[in-house]
């Protein structure tokens, strides 16, 4: 199964925008901000194409104006971020073993707080947070465990698995997790009762995993360019989506259950329907494989990424492209793009480093 992550990190000038940053530091324990003045390059069409209308701001402009703050955690590299259902807490995955949880102030006036989560005995390759508990954020690692901490305490339950777990997700209801791992096995775990509930061995490669909103379609990204639908909870085969000339990496959900959106090692993204199964789009700016892709609390934005320098931002109502957020002095890694009502960040990891831009309303 692929773990998601790119080659080495490309070093380059500096570029374009405001930005936030995690990042190993010499102190382990110690955070500092840093706040860096930058011109963020971007698009101004509306929704409708061209200029915006008088009065109005067009989508590029929600990306301007940021501001840069940065913070130093982990001792090595970061694998995974993601904020919490709320957006008050960003977590952060690691190889040096550990997750990171940090209480972000989006006005940038307190002390940042954060919290180690310390238990596992290598590398943090993914994490996801409950969908209905803003401080339950569960892990997958090598040691082929996942264990649910609780945010606040920093204690945790673990439940044993078969493999180094590198994919994970939520159902949104928030009573089951799913676990990809490099033995290209699936596994489902009934939260409530921390054991697993069905475990199943692919003969291909499986890649990231997603349910929608509703909880009765299981949707699994394959290495051999198609995305299998199943039933949940009965895992019955409704098709086998044929989305991609290569092998498919990531799948992110539309919060409102529209569509769905993968990436793929062709270099694409396809934008699908979730009643009909039908592709409605396809995302053509980047060369490189594409590791990952994510729609906005909203699912007004739909951001991607690659190896390529620069990470694009697309609206799903006009489906094409409104902002690109550039910077060459490294290889984009993951992003995870949420707004929330007081902040607006856009995550973007490279080898050494979480970045993410915040728009202070």
């Amino acid at each position: 199964a692929s773990k998601g992550f790119v080659s080495e990190a490309h070093r380059g000038p500096n570029k374009a925008h405001l930005l936030v940053q995690i990042s190993p530091s010499p102190q382990p324990h110690a955070a500092a901000a840093v706040c860096r003045e930058r011109i963020m390059e971007g698009r101004e069409d509306d929704k409708k194409g061209g200029a915006a209308a008088p009065g109005s701001s067009a989508p590029g402009t929600r990306f301007k104006n940021l501001v840069s703050r940065e913070y130093y955690s982990h001792k090595k590299k970061v694998h995974s971020v993601a904020w919490n259902c709320i957006g008050t807490k960003l977590a952060s995955g690691s190889i040096d073993h550990t997750a990171r949880v940090w209480s972000i102030d989006p006005h940038g006036h307190s002390k940042v707080k954060d919290i180690e989560l310390k238990g596992h005995s290598d590398s943090v390759d993914q994490l996801c947070w409950d969908p209905k508990h803003p401080d339950t954020v569960a892990t997958a690692a090598a040691d082929k465990s996942i264990r649910l901490w609780d945010a606040r305490s920093g204690k945790c339950q673990v439940v044993e698995l078969s493999g180094e777990n590198i994919n994970i997700t939520y159902k949104h209801d928030g009573t089951h997790i799913a676990v990809g791992n490099k033995e290209d096995e699936l596994t489902i775990v009934d939260v409530r009762k921390l054991k697993p509930v069905h475990k199943q061995k692919f003969p291909y490669e499986i890649n990231e995993i997603a349910w929608n909103k509703t909880g009765d379609l299981f949707f699994i990204t394959t290495g051999l360019g198609f995305v299998e639908v199943v039933n949940y909870p009965s895992l019955d085969v409704v098709c086998k989506l044929n989305a991609h000339t290569a092998g498919c990496y990531c799948i992110a959900m539309d919060p409102l259950d529209r569509y769905f959106a993968v990436g793929s090692a062709d270099s694409l993204v396809s934008l699908w329907n979730v009643k009909e199964l039908l592709c409605i789009k396809t995302f053509t700016k980047l060369e490189w494989p594409v590791r990952t892709v994510s729609f906005n609390h909203t699912g007004e934005f739909i951001a991607y990424a690659s190896e390529d320098p620069f990470i694009d931002i697309v609206s799903d109502h006009k489906r094409s492209a409104i902002s690109y957020l550039s910077e060459t002095n490294c290889y984009e890694r993951l992003i995870i793009l949420h707004f929330f009502s007081f902040i607006r960040p856009i995550f973007r990891l490279d080898d050494q480093f979480i970045r993410f831009h915040v728009k202070q309303l």
